[in-house]
Parts: C-alpha cells; structure tokens; sequence
C-alpha cells in the first residue's frame, strides 16, 4: 500500500497557493527562521510548513482566512506568555491577524528559545545513552 503523499511536499508549493500578500508574510517568517536557524530542516508536517532541529518540531506556521498560525510547541508559548497575550492562541499555538504587522523580533526570539530547547534534549538524550 502506497503512502499517501502530503498535499504541499514542499514549503514553496504550500506558500505559493495563496495570494501575493499572504505569500509575502509567509515567505517573511521562513526567512526569519532559516537566518535564525541556518541547520534547521524545513518540511511539511501536518500539512503545514514545519521547520526541525536536533531530530525534533522547531516550529510550524501555516496560513488562515484571517491570521498567520504559529505553532512553536506548548513551553514557546509559555515562555513568552505575557508577550503573547496580545494575540488569541492556545497550547501551543497562537494567532497573528493578517491585518496587523508581523512580530517578527518576538518570532526570532522564540525560534531561538525553541533551538535551545532542542539542543538540551538532545543533549541530554545523548548524555543517557553513554
């Protein structure tokens, strides 16, 4: 039996489908992420655009009707609970409305907490298994 294929295998063909605006916020938070996070892997997960780091979620970002959904993992958005609070989200997850401007500098410091998060477990993991 045969895999069924992702709907977007790669992150350009999932940003690519929506309109010039919204590829534009899009393409903004790759980028942020690969230049904050140049060894991470980008793919498609949960059919979202998924960036990994140390084998494990860095974070996932996806495109709504009316807001950017990011996704860095339940302790991302604890961390930075009171800087979020200004937008809806839940465990894990919260909502950037498309009709106000990026938080791109709370992007990148999130993405960096979420690779020092990584890099410890898999430090830790490695240390174990010596």
């Amino acid at each position: 039996m045969e895999a069924k294929q992702p709907p977007f295998p790669t992150i350009d063909e999932y940003i690519i489908q929506f309109p010039p605006d919204i590829q534009d916020r899009l393409q903004q938070i790759r980028k942020l992420i690969q230049e904050t996070a140049p060894t991470a892997i980008e793919k498609i997960s949960y059919q979202m655009p998924t960036f990994e780091s140390d084998g494990k979620i860095l974070v996932h970002f996806a495109a709504f009707k009316k807001h950017i959904g990011f996704y860095p993992t339940p302790s991302g958005t604890e961390e930075f609970t009171e800087e979020l609070s200004a937008y809806k989200g839940g465990k894990g997850s919260v909502q950037f409305p498309l009709d106000q401007p990026l938080p791109l500098e709370l992007i990148r410091r999130i993405v960096l907490f979420r690779l020092e998060e990584n890099r410890r477990i898999a430090e830790a993991k490695a240390a174990k298994k010596r």
